[in-house]
């Protein structure tokens, strides 16, 4: 059988910029296929990150909407999200704007702060822990 015939997974199409199209859906395996699907270097990132999340917020809310993981707390709403660029992987944190220190990427929203993560660059994980932490607190996104 060729892949896409029934039975037989299909590959996940990339968009334009390099996401994964992957269906909605709630739970880590929706989430967990968004990862596998991340092209090259980004997949070993969204690994790295999710464990780290996981770590960090052991009770943690996942899905995927609008072809992203979203990461939130049951009853607060969505507060990271996450997104395959061509270059770099963007972290929106919705209530960025509240967080210490400030994320470093500015948004068209006053709340939200992005975090880019580029190939070749190890992940600060005592910063990026300390975000979802301090965001995980917060009323989140909802949607």
């Amino acid at each position: 059988m060729t892949a896409g015939k029934r039975g037989t997974p299909k590959e996940p199409r990339l968009l334009s910029g390099g996401n994964p199209q992957i269906p909605k859906g709630e739970g880590d395996e929706p989430v967990q296929a968004y990862i596998a699907a991340m092209p090259g270097w980004k997949s070993e990132a969204g690994r790295q990150l999710d464990a780290l999340i996981e770590r960090t917020v052991p009770d943690v809310r996942k899905a995927v909407k609008w072809n992203s993981p979203l990461y939130g707390v049951e009853g607060q709403g969505w507060f990271l999200g996450v997104h395959c660029f061509t270059k770099y992987i963007k972290l929106a944190f919705f209530r960025g704007a509240q967080l210490e220190p400030l994320p470093p990427v500015a948004s068209k929203d006053e709340n939200t702060r992005y975090v880019h993560l580029n190939e070749g660059e190890d992940l600060d994980e005592a910063q990026l822990a300390s975000w979802i932490a301090q965001a995980a607190k917060l009323p989140g996104w909802k949607v």
